[in-house]
Protein backbone atom coordinates (compact mmCIF):
# COMPACT_ATOMS: atom_id res chain seq x y z
CA UNK A 1 0.00 0.00 0.00
CA UNK A 2 1.04 3.63 -0.60
CA UNK A 3 1.80 6.50 1.81
CA UNK A 4 -0.93 8.45 2.38
CA UNK A 5 0.31 11.83 0.75
CA UNK A 6 -0.84 15.79 0.44
CA UNK A 7 0.76 16.09 -3.03
CA UNK A 8 0.34 14.40 -6.33
CA UNK A 9 3.71 15.77 -7.74
CA UNK A 10 6.63 16.22 -5.27
CA UNK A 11 6.88 19.55 -4.37
CA UNK A 12 3.04 20.75 -5.15
CA UNK A 13 0.94 21.09 -2.20
CA UNK A 14 -3.19 21.18 -2.02
CA UNK A 15 -2.72 25.58 -1.55
CA UNK A 16 -0.35 25.68 -4.37
CA UNK A 17 -2.24 23.71 -6.75
CA UNK A 18 -5.79 25.05 -5.92
CA UNK A 19 -3.86 28.45 -5.96
CA UNK A 20 -2.17 27.29 -9.81
CA UNK A 21 -6.18 26.44 -11.10
CA UNK A 22 -7.89 29.30 -9.50
CA UNK A 23 -5.07 31.88 -10.59
CA UNK A 24 -5.79 31.46 -14.29
CA UNK A 25 -6.91 34.63 -15.95
CA UNK A 26 -10.33 34.78 -15.94
CA UNK A 27 -10.27 37.39 -19.24
CA UNK A 28 -11.03 34.09 -22.15
CA UNK A 29 -15.04 33.40 -21.51
CA UNK A 30 -13.91 29.89 -21.72
CA UNK A 31 -11.78 29.53 -18.70
CA UNK A 32 -13.22 28.10 -15.64
CA UNK A 33 -12.87 31.01 -13.72
CA UNK A 34 -14.91 32.36 -16.70
CA UNK A 35 -17.63 29.62 -16.71
CA UNK A 36 -18.82 28.96 -13.78
CA UNK A 37 -16.95 25.34 -12.91
CA UNK A 38 -13.97 26.82 -11.11
CA UNK A 39 -15.12 25.95 -7.45
CA UNK A 40 -16.77 22.89 -8.03
CA UNK A 41 -13.88 22.03 -10.12
CA UNK A 42 -11.40 22.72 -6.75
CA UNK A 43 -13.59 20.53 -5.04
CA UNK A 44 -13.04 17.99 -7.33
CA UNK A 45 -9.18 18.17 -7.34
CA UNK A 46 -8.78 18.21 -3.56
CA UNK A 47 -11.41 14.97 -3.31
CA UNK A 48 -8.69 13.17 -5.82
CA UNK A 49 -5.85 14.34 -3.99
CA UNK A 50 -6.73 13.37 -0.18
CA UNK A 51 -6.79 9.98 0.95
CA UNK A 52 -7.17 8.39 -2.72
CA UNK A 53 -8.08 4.69 -2.91
CA UNK A 54 -6.96 4.83 -6.71
CA UNK A 55 -3.44 2.62 -5.60
CA UNK A 56 -5.05 0.54 -3.67
CA UNK A 57 -7.82 -0.53 -6.57
CA UNK A 58 -4.66 -0.81 -8.81
CA UNK A 59 -3.54 -3.57 -6.33
CA UNK A 60 -6.36 -5.46 -6.12
CA UNK A 61 -7.20 -5.60 -9.58
CA UNK A 62 -3.17 -6.28 -10.70
CA UNK A 63 -2.15 -8.40 -7.61
CA UNK A 64 -5.21 -10.00 -6.34
CA UNK A 65 -7.29 -10.43 -9.54
CA UNK A 66 -4.41 -10.82 -11.82
CA UNK A 67 -4.31 -11.39 -15.66
CA UNK A 68 -8.05 -10.93 -17.01
CA UNK A 69 -8.12 -12.20 -20.35
CA UNK A 70 -11.78 -11.34 -22.01
CA UNK A 71 -14.01 -14.17 -21.65
CA UNK A 72 -11.76 -16.04 -19.21
CA UNK A 73 -12.90 -16.69 -15.31
CA UNK A 74 -10.53 -13.77 -14.18
CA UNK A 75 -12.05 -11.64 -16.40
CA UNK A 76 -15.40 -12.40 -15.09
CA UNK A 77 -14.21 -11.84 -11.93
CA UNK A 78 -12.64 -8.70 -12.47
CA UNK A 79 -16.34 -7.85 -14.04
CA UNK A 80 -17.92 -8.28 -10.46
CA UNK A 81 -14.93 -6.21 -8.70
CA UNK A 82 -15.78 -3.28 -10.55
CA UNK A 83 -19.30 -3.84 -9.50
CA UNK A 84 -18.67 -4.26 -5.81
CA UNK A 85 -16.04 -0.93 -6.30
CA UNK A 86 -18.54 0.61 -8.24
CA UNK A 87 -21.38 0.61 -5.19
CA UNK A 88 -18.99 1.13 -2.55
CA UNK A 89 -17.77 4.50 -4.32
CA UNK A 90 -21.29 4.98 -4.13
CA UNK A 91 -22.30 5.72 -8.11
CA UNK A 92 -25.69 5.46 -9.63
CA UNK A 93 -27.68 2.88 -11.48
CA UNK A 94 -24.33 0.65 -11.30
CA UNK A 95 -24.94 -2.70 -13.74
CA UNK A 96 -23.24 -4.32 -16.57
CA UNK A 97 -23.91 -4.38 -20.03
CA UNK A 98 -23.50 -7.85 -21.82
CA UNK A 99 -22.02 -8.48 -25.04
CA UNK A 100 -20.47 -11.48 -27.19
CA UNK A 101 -17.19 -11.95 -28.14
CA UNK A 102 -17.15 -13.95 -31.18
CA UNK A 103 -14.57 -16.51 -29.88
CA UNK A 104 -12.56 -17.34 -26.70
CA UNK A 105 -8.92 -18.33 -26.55
CA UNK A 106 -6.16 -19.89 -24.37
CA UNK A 107 -2.83 -19.83 -24.30
CA UNK A 108 -1.42 -23.44 -22.80
CA UNK A 109 2.13 -23.76 -23.69
CA UNK A 110 4.87 -22.19 -26.43
CA UNK A 111 8.33 -23.42 -26.51
CA UNK A 112 11.10 -23.43 -29.14
CA UNK A 113 14.68 -24.49 -30.20
CA UNK A 114 17.03 -23.69 -32.98
CA UNK A 115 18.15 -27.39 -33.93
CA UNK A 116 20.94 -26.13 -36.91
CA UNK A 117 23.56 -25.00 -37.22
CA UNK A 118 24.00 -25.12 -33.55
CA UNK A 119 21.74 -26.80 -30.84
CA UNK A 120 19.82 -24.26 -28.54
CA UNK A 121 17.07 -23.57 -26.94
CA UNK A 122 15.14 -19.67 -27.43
CA UNK A 123 12.34 -18.18 -26.19
CA UNK A 124 8.97 -17.66 -27.48
CA UNK A 125 5.25 -17.10 -26.71
CA UNK A 126 2.24 -16.84 -28.63
CA UNK A 127 0.62 -14.33 -30.02
CA UNK A 128 -3.80 -14.30 -29.02
CA UNK A 129 -6.07 -15.72 -31.07
CA UNK A 130 -3.65 -18.02 -33.11
CA UNK A 131 -3.47 -21.37 -33.27
CA UNK A 132 -1.62 -24.22 -32.45
CA UNK A 133 1.18 -26.49 -34.24
CA UNK A 134 0.25 -30.69 -33.87
CA UNK A 135 0.95 -32.52 -31.04
CA UNK A 136 4.22 -32.54 -29.69
CA UNK A 137 5.16 -29.38 -32.37
CA UNK A 138 7.44 -29.46 -35.68
CA UNK A 139 10.66 -29.68 -37.01
CA UNK A 140 11.18 -27.03 -40.23
CA UNK A 141 13.71 -24.99 -41.70
CA UNK A 142 13.39 -21.32 -41.38
CA UNK A 143 12.91 -18.54 -43.90
CA UNK A 144 13.09 -15.09 -43.38
CA UNK A 145 10.18 -12.50 -44.84
CA UNK A 146 10.84 -8.98 -45.47
CA UNK A 147 7.72 -7.06 -44.03
CA UNK A 148 9.44 -3.59 -45.53
CA UNK A 149 8.58 -5.48 -49.03
CA UNK A 150 5.66 -7.38 -48.42
CA UNK A 151 4.62 -7.38 -52.37
CA UNK A 152 7.75 -8.87 -53.45
CA UNK A 153 7.52 -11.48 -50.77
CA UNK A 154 3.74 -12.70 -51.32
CA UNK A 155 4.87 -13.40 -55.32
CA UNK A 156 7.03 -16.12 -53.65
CA UNK A 157 4.10 -17.12 -50.46
CA UNK A 158 4.32 -20.74 -52.65
CA UNK A 159 7.44 -21.28 -50.90
CA UNK A 160 6.06 -20.54 -47.58
CA UNK A 161 4.19 -24.19 -47.15
CA UNK A 162 5.52 -26.11 -44.27
CA UNK A 163 8.00 -23.61 -43.50
CA UNK A 164 8.72 -21.27 -40.28
CA UNK A 165 8.86 -17.65 -41.43
CA UNK A 166 10.86 -15.29 -39.23
CA UNK A 167 9.85 -11.72 -39.93
CA UNK A 168 12.28 -8.92 -40.59
CA UNK A 169 12.23 -5.03 -40.86
CA UNK A 170 15.16 -3.82 -43.48
CA UNK A 171 14.61 -1.31 -46.49
CA UNK A 172 14.14 2.37 -46.39
CA UNK A 173 10.76 4.37 -46.45
CA UNK A 174 9.90 2.17 -42.92
CA UNK A 175 6.15 2.42 -42.50
CA UNK A 176 4.27 4.22 -39.99
CA UNK A 177 2.62 2.64 -36.92
CA UNK A 178 -1.01 1.87 -38.95
CA UNK A 179 1.40 1.36 -42.11
CA UNK A 180 2.73 -1.62 -40.18
CA UNK A 181 -0.21 -3.25 -38.80
CA UNK A 182 -2.00 -3.36 -42.33
CA UNK A 183 1.40 -5.08 -43.52
CA UNK A 184 1.61 -7.45 -40.96
CA UNK A 185 -2.01 -8.65 -40.98
CA UNK A 186 -1.77 -8.73 -44.78
CA UNK A 187 1.35 -11.12 -44.20
CA UNK A 188 -0.26 -13.21 -41.33
CA UNK A 189 -3.43 -13.83 -44.08
CA UNK A 190 -1.25 -14.66 -46.86
CA UNK A 191 1.15 -17.02 -44.00
CA UNK A 192 -2.05 -19.07 -43.41
CA UNK A 193 -3.17 -19.57 -46.75
CA UNK A 194 0.20 -20.57 -47.93
CA UNK A 195 0.62 -23.77 -45.15
CA UNK A 196 3.34 -21.86 -43.05
CA UNK A 197 4.34 -23.88 -40.02
CA UNK A 198 4.66 -20.95 -37.68
CA UNK A 199 5.46 -17.47 -37.63
CA UNK A 200 8.44 -15.58 -36.14
CA UNK A 201 7.24 -11.86 -35.26
CA UNK A 202 5.72 -10.78 -32.30
CA UNK A 203 3.49 -7.28 -32.27
CA UNK A 204 5.43 -5.08 -35.20
CA UNK A 205 7.01 -2.55 -34.05
CA UNK A 206 7.76 -3.75 -30.33
CA UNK A 207 10.88 -5.19 -30.09
CA UNK A 208 12.49 -4.44 -26.70
CA UNK A 209 16.01 -5.32 -28.03
CA UNK A 210 18.44 -6.04 -23.97
CA UNK A 211 15.66 -7.24 -22.27
CA UNK A 212 14.95 -10.50 -23.38
CA UNK A 213 11.44 -10.63 -23.17
CA UNK A 214 8.43 -11.18 -25.29
CA UNK A 215 5.22 -9.81 -26.46
CA UNK A 216 1.82 -10.65 -26.78
CA UNK A 217 -1.31 -9.13 -28.40
CA UNK A 218 -4.00 -10.25 -30.92
CA UNK A 219 -3.34 -9.32 -35.58
CA UNK A 220 -6.91 -8.07 -36.26
CA UNK A 221 -10.26 -6.84 -35.11
CA UNK A 222 -12.03 -10.06 -34.20
CA UNK A 223 -10.09 -12.52 -35.85
CA UNK A 224 -8.42 -15.57 -35.61
CA UNK A 225 -5.61 -17.50 -37.25
CA UNK A 226 -4.66 -21.28 -37.43
CA UNK A 227 -1.51 -20.47 -38.07
CA UNK A 228 0.77 -20.17 -34.40
CA UNK A 229 2.41 -16.85 -34.50
CA UNK A 230 4.89 -16.16 -31.47
CA UNK A 231 7.04 -13.38 -30.30
CA UNK A 232 10.43 -14.21 -29.67
CA UNK A 233 13.14 -12.51 -27.69
CA UNK A 234 14.76 -9.93 -29.72
CA UNK A 235 18.32 -11.73 -29.08
CA UNK A 236 17.14 -14.90 -30.13
CA UNK A 237 15.59 -13.63 -33.27
CA UNK A 238 18.75 -11.40 -34.07
CA UNK A 239 21.02 -14.72 -34.13
CA UNK A 240 18.72 -16.19 -36.09
CA UNK A 241 18.71 -13.50 -38.61
CA UNK A 242 22.01 -13.25 -38.76
CA UNK A 243 22.63 -17.23 -39.73
CA UNK A 244 20.02 -16.78 -42.53
CA UNK A 245 22.31 -13.45 -43.45
CA UNK A 246 25.72 -16.00 -43.65
CA UNK A 247 23.96 -18.05 -45.84
CA UNK A 248 23.25 -20.79 -43.28
CA UNK A 249 20.24 -23.24 -43.58
CA UNK A 250 18.20 -23.11 -40.32
CA UNK A 251 16.03 -25.59 -38.92
CA UNK A 252 14.09 -25.29 -35.35
CA UNK A 253 11.89 -27.31 -33.22
CA UNK A 254 8.48 -25.27 -32.29
CA UNK A 255 5.67 -26.42 -30.25
CA UNK A 256 2.65 -24.06 -29.67
CA UNK A 257 -0.33 -25.15 -28.09
CA UNK A 258 -3.42 -22.74 -27.61
CA UNK A 259 -7.01 -23.22 -27.19
CA UNK A 260 -10.39 -21.94 -29.02
CA UNK A 261 -13.81 -22.05 -27.57
CA UNK A 262 -16.22 -23.93 -29.74
CA UNK A 263 -18.22 -20.69 -30.44
CA UNK A 264 -18.78 -16.88 -28.83
CA UNK A 265 -18.20 -16.05 -25.07
CA UNK A 266 -20.01 -13.83 -22.64
CA UNK A 267 -18.63 -10.66 -21.18
CA UNK A 268 -19.73 -7.38 -20.41
CA UNK A 269 -18.60 -3.64 -19.56
CA UNK A 270 -19.23 -2.16 -16.12
CA UNK A 271 -21.11 1.21 -16.16
CA UNK A 272 -21.85 3.32 -13.07
CA UNK A 273 -23.05 7.42 -12.83
CA UNK A 274 -23.08 10.59 -11.34
CA UNK A 275 -26.44 11.68 -12.42
CA UNK A 276 -26.19 15.23 -14.07
CA UNK A 277 -28.46 17.88 -12.36
CA UNK A 278 -29.53 20.22 -15.33
CA UNK A 279 -29.14 17.94 -18.29
CA UNK A 280 -29.60 14.26 -16.82
CA UNK A 281 -30.14 12.88 -20.74
CA UNK A 282 -26.43 14.33 -21.91
CA UNK A 283 -23.61 12.16 -20.63
CA UNK A 284 -19.92 12.26 -21.09
CA UNK A 285 -18.23 8.86 -20.86
CA UNK A 286 -15.39 8.06 -18.70
CA UNK A 287 -13.43 4.70 -18.62
CA UNK A 288 -10.78 2.44 -19.65
CA UNK A 289 -10.42 -1.13 -20.08
CA UNK A 290 -10.83 -3.81 -17.21
CA UNK A 291 -9.54 -6.64 -19.55
CA UNK A 292 -5.44 -7.56 -19.56
CA UNK A 293 -3.27 -10.08 -21.31
CA UNK A 294 -2.20 -12.83 -19.80
CA UNK A 295 2.09 -12.60 -19.65
CA UNK A 296 1.79 -10.42 -15.98
CA UNK A 297 -1.13 -8.86 -14.24
CA UNK A 298 -1.92 -5.99 -16.66
CA UNK A 299 -1.34 -3.48 -14.14
CA UNK A 300 -0.06 -0.78 -16.51
CA UNK A 301 -2.29 -2.30 -19.36
CA UNK A 302 -4.75 -1.40 -18.75
CA UNK A 303 -4.63 -1.82 -14.52
CA UNK A 304 -3.58 2.29 -14.61
CA UNK A 305 -6.82 2.84 -16.42
CA UNK A 306 -9.25 0.61 -14.42
CA UNK A 307 -7.80 2.47 -11.36
CA UNK A 308 -7.59 6.06 -12.35
CA UNK A 309 -11.71 5.64 -13.80
CA UNK A 310 -12.72 4.63 -10.43
CA UNK A 311 -10.32 7.12 -8.74
CA UNK A 312 -11.97 9.82 -10.51
CA UNK A 313 -15.48 8.33 -9.70
CA UNK A 314 -14.12 8.59 -6.30
CA UNK A 315 -13.09 12.79 -6.45
CA UNK A 316 -16.34 13.34 -8.19
CA UNK A 317 -18.50 11.16 -5.38
CA UNK A 318 -16.28 12.96 -2.85
CA UNK A 319 -16.16 16.30 -3.96
CA UNK A 320 -19.82 16.61 -3.36
CA UNK A 321 -20.62 18.61 -6.61
CA UNK A 322 -23.28 18.04 -9.07
CA UNK A 323 -22.26 18.61 -12.20
CA UNK A 324 -24.89 20.04 -14.70
CA UNK A 325 -24.73 16.76 -17.27
CA UNK A 326 -24.36 12.85 -16.42
CA UNK A 327 -20.58 11.62 -16.20
CA UNK A 328 -21.09 7.92 -16.86
CA UNK A 329 -17.69 5.48 -15.92
CA UNK A 330 -17.13 3.07 -17.76
CA UNK A 331 -15.03 -0.16 -17.44
CA UNK A 332 -14.53 -1.67 -21.08
CA UNK A 333 -13.80 -5.36 -21.38
CA UNK A 334 -12.87 -7.28 -24.91
CA UNK A 335 -10.42 -4.02 -26.01
CA UNK A 336 -7.77 -6.26 -26.05
CA UNK A 337 -9.30 -8.16 -28.92
CA UNK A 338 -10.45 -5.05 -30.98
CA UNK A 339 -12.39 -2.62 -29.17
CA UNK A 340 -15.14 -4.63 -28.63
CA UNK A 341 -16.45 -3.82 -25.31
CA UNK A 342 -16.62 0.10 -26.42
CA UNK A 343 -18.36 -1.06 -30.19
CA UNK A 344 -20.65 -2.98 -28.04
CA UNK A 345 -21.59 -0.12 -26.20
CA UNK A 346 -21.83 2.56 -28.93
CA UNK A 347 -23.70 0.17 -30.89
CA UNK A 348 -26.22 -0.65 -27.45
CA UNK A 349 -26.56 3.36 -26.86
CA UNK A 350 -26.82 3.96 -30.72
CA UNK A 351 -30.33 5.89 -30.09
CA UNK A 352 -28.97 7.88 -27.13
CA UNK A 353 -25.48 8.86 -28.99
CA UNK A 354 -27.17 12.14 -30.29
CA UNK A 355 -27.09 12.99 -26.58
CA UNK A 356 -23.58 12.28 -26.09
CA UNK A 357 -20.90 14.82 -25.49
CA UNK A 358 -17.70 13.18 -25.20
CA UNK A 359 -15.30 10.04 -24.33
CA UNK A 360 -12.10 10.10 -22.20
CA UNK A 361 -10.04 7.37 -22.34
CA UNK A 362 -6.95 6.46 -20.18
CA UNK A 363 -5.11 3.82 -21.73
CA UNK A 364 -0.90 4.51 -22.11
CA UNK A 365 0.33 3.13 -19.26
CA UNK A 366 1.94 4.73 -16.37
CA UNK A 367 3.14 8.40 -16.66
CA UNK A 368 1.68 11.18 -16.43
CA UNK A 369 -0.83 12.65 -18.64
CA UNK A 370 0.94 15.40 -21.13
CA UNK A 371 -1.58 15.83 -23.72
CA UNK A 372 -5.33 15.72 -24.31
CA UNK A 373 -5.80 14.33 -27.81
CA UNK A 374 -9.50 15.73 -29.05
CA UNK A 375 -10.24 13.02 -31.73
CA UNK A 376 -10.31 14.93 -34.66
CA UNK A 377 -12.40 17.54 -33.20
CA UNK A 378 -9.94 20.57 -34.09
CA UNK A 379 -13.31 23.04 -33.47
CA UNK A 380 -12.74 22.05 -29.73
CA UNK A 381 -9.41 22.96 -29.29
CA UNK A 382 -9.32 26.78 -28.63
CA UNK A 383 -12.00 26.33 -25.50
CA UNK A 384 -9.75 22.90 -24.35
CA UNK A 385 -6.65 24.73 -24.61
CA UNK A 386 -8.36 27.61 -21.63
CA UNK A 387 -9.44 24.27 -19.41
CA UNK A 388 -6.01 23.03 -19.63
CA UNK A 389 -4.07 26.32 -18.89
CA UNK A 390 -5.88 25.87 -15.77
CA UNK A 391 -4.68 22.68 -14.70
CA UNK A 392 -0.91 24.31 -14.17
CA UNK A 393 -0.34 22.36 -11.21
CA UNK A 394 -0.32 19.52 -12.24
CA UNK A 395 2.11 19.95 -14.97
CA UNK A 396 1.92 21.37 -18.84
CA UNK A 397 -0.73 19.40 -20.61
CA UNK A 398 -1.00 20.19 -24.80
CA UNK A 399 -3.81 20.01 -26.77
CA UNK A 400 -3.96 18.47 -29.99
CA UNK A 401 -6.70 17.11 -32.46
CA UNK A 402 -5.46 14.02 -33.24
CA UNK A 403 -7.50 11.05 -32.81
CA UNK A 404 -6.30 7.39 -31.39
CA UNK A 405 -7.56 4.16 -32.39
CA UNK A 406 -5.61 1.76 -30.38
CA UNK A 407 -8.49 2.36 -27.77
CA UNK A 408 -11.36 2.63 -26.61
CA UNK A 409 -11.76 6.42 -27.53
CA UNK A 410 -11.61 4.73 -31.65
CA UNK A 411 -15.69 3.69 -31.51
CA UNK A 412 -16.83 6.88 -30.35
CA UNK A 413 -14.84 9.11 -32.86
CA UNK A 414 -16.65 6.83 -35.50
CA UNK A 415 -19.79 7.73 -34.05
CA UNK A 416 -18.88 11.67 -34.67
CA UNK A 417 -17.81 12.33 -31.35
CA UNK A 418 -14.81 13.55 -29.42
CA UNK A 419 -13.04 10.59 -28.54
CA UNK A 420 -10.32 11.95 -25.99
CA UNK A 421 -7.39 10.76 -24.92
CA UNK A 422 -5.44 11.40 -22.02
CA UNK A 423 -2.11 10.79 -23.59
CA UNK A 424 0.44 9.55 -21.09
CA UNK A 425 4.34 10.72 -20.95
CA UNK A 426 4.77 6.73 -20.75
CA UNK A 427 8.91 5.55 -22.09
CA UNK A 428 8.75 2.34 -20.70
CA UNK A 429 5.04 1.56 -21.56
CA UNK A 430 6.69 0.07 -24.85
CA UNK A 431 8.47 -2.73 -22.24
CA UNK A 432 5.41 -3.32 -19.79
CA UNK A 433 2.62 -3.70 -22.19
CA UNK A 434 1.58 -7.10 -23.23
CA UNK A 435 5.01 -8.25 -21.67
CA UNK A 436 5.68 -10.42 -18.82
CA UNK A 437 6.44 -7.34 -16.39
CA UNK A 438 3.58 -5.68 -16.90
CA UNK A 439 3.02 -5.58 -13.16
CA UNK A 440 2.17 -3.92 -9.67
CA UNK A 441 5.61 -2.71 -9.03
CA UNK A 442 6.37 -0.50 -11.99
CA UNK A 443 3.30 2.06 -11.15
CA UNK A 444 4.26 5.43 -9.25
CA UNK A 445 1.40 5.93 -6.53
CA UNK A 446 1.56 9.33 -6.71
CA UNK A 447 1.15 9.59 -10.73
CA UNK A 448 -1.57 7.27 -10.85
CA UNK A 449 -3.24 9.76 -8.30
CA UNK A 450 -2.14 13.05 -10.35
CA UNK A 451 -3.66 10.96 -13.59
CA UNK A 452 -7.16 10.62 -11.89
CA UNK A 453 -7.61 13.82 -10.99
CA UNK A 454 -6.81 15.05 -14.41
CA UNK A 455 -9.20 12.47 -15.94
CA UNK A 456 -11.81 13.62 -12.98
CA UNK A 457 -11.54 17.46 -13.51
CA UNK A 458 -11.43 17.11 -17.64
CA UNK A 459 -14.66 14.69 -17.20
CA UNK A 460 -16.21 17.04 -14.14
CA UNK A 461 -15.08 20.51 -16.44
CA UNK A 462 -17.14 18.84 -20.02
CA UNK A 463 -20.05 18.04 -17.87
CA UNK A 464 -20.54 21.18 -16.00
CA UNK A 465 -19.92 23.56 -18.64
CA UNK A 466 -22.53 26.13 -19.29
CA UNK A 467 -22.00 25.55 -22.58
CA UNK A 468 -22.66 21.96 -24.24
CA UNK A 469 -19.17 20.70 -25.49
CA UNK A 470 -19.41 19.08 -28.68
CA UNK A 471 -22.80 17.33 -30.24
CA UNK A 472 -22.03 14.14 -32.98
CA UNK A 473 -20.54 15.07 -36.04
CA UNK A 474 -22.45 14.00 -39.03
CA UNK A 475 -21.15 10.85 -40.83
CA UNK A 476 -19.94 12.64 -43.56
CA UNK A 477 -17.65 15.30 -41.47
CA UNK A 478 -16.21 12.37 -39.76
CA UNK A 479 -15.60 10.14 -42.42
CA UNK A 480 -13.77 13.48 -44.13
CA UNK A 481 -11.57 13.80 -41.35
CA UNK A 482 -10.61 10.56 -41.05
CA UNK A 483 -9.53 10.88 -44.73
CA UNK A 484 -8.08 14.05 -44.20
CA UNK A 485 -5.69 11.94 -41.31
CA UNK A 486 -5.08 9.26 -43.54
CA UNK A 487 -7.00 6.60 -41.49
CA UNK A 488 -9.31 5.54 -43.72
CA UNK A 489 -7.15 3.05 -45.46
CA UNK A 490 -6.26 1.54 -41.38
CA UNK A 491 -10.21 1.48 -40.57
CA UNK A 492 -10.71 -0.16 -43.70
CA UNK A 493 -8.08 -2.84 -43.77
CA UNK A 494 -9.33 -3.83 -40.63
CA UNK A 495 -13.18 -3.98 -41.13
CA UNK A 496 -13.94 -0.45 -38.90
CA UNK A 497 -14.82 1.02 -41.82
CA UNK A 498 -18.59 2.19 -41.18
CA UNK A 499 -19.11 5.41 -43.65
CA UNK A 500 -19.06 3.35 -47.60
CA UNK A 501 -16.90 5.76 -50.18
CA UNK A 502 -15.84 9.68 -48.99
CA UNK A 503 -18.70 11.60 -50.72
CA UNK A 504 -21.08 8.57 -51.17
CA UNK A 505 -24.46 8.33 -50.33
CA UNK A 506 -24.23 5.53 -47.55
CA UNK A 507 -21.74 8.38 -46.00
CA UNK A 508 -24.63 10.82 -45.58
CA UNK A 509 -27.23 8.96 -43.03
Amino acid sequence: MKPKVLSILGSVTLTAAFGMISAHAASDPTSPAEDGTLGALSAVAGAAMMESHTYQYLEEVSDDIGARVTGSPEAAKAIAWGVQKMKSIGLENVHTESFQLFRGWKRISAEAEIVSPIRRRVMIDSLGWVGSTPPGGVEAQVIPVNLYRIDEELANSSEWRGKVLLTISRGTNAPGRFDRAIKFLTFIRAAQAAGAAAVIGGQSGVKAAGMHMTHTGVIGYDAAFDVPVVSMAPEDQDQIARFLDAGKTVRMKINVQNQFTSGPVESANVVGEVRGLQYPEQIIVVGGHLDSWDLASGATDNGCGTATTLGAAEAVVKSGKKPRRTIRFVLFTGEEQGLDGSRAYTKEHAAEMKNHVADVILDTGQGPVVRLQLGGHNDLVPAVQEFAKALEAFGTISVDDEPEFGTDTGPFILAGLPGINLNQDSPDYLYTHHSAVDTFDKVDAAVLDRNAAVMALTAFWIADRPERLAAPWPAAKTAQMLVDKRLDGFLQAFGLWPFGNPGSAEQQN
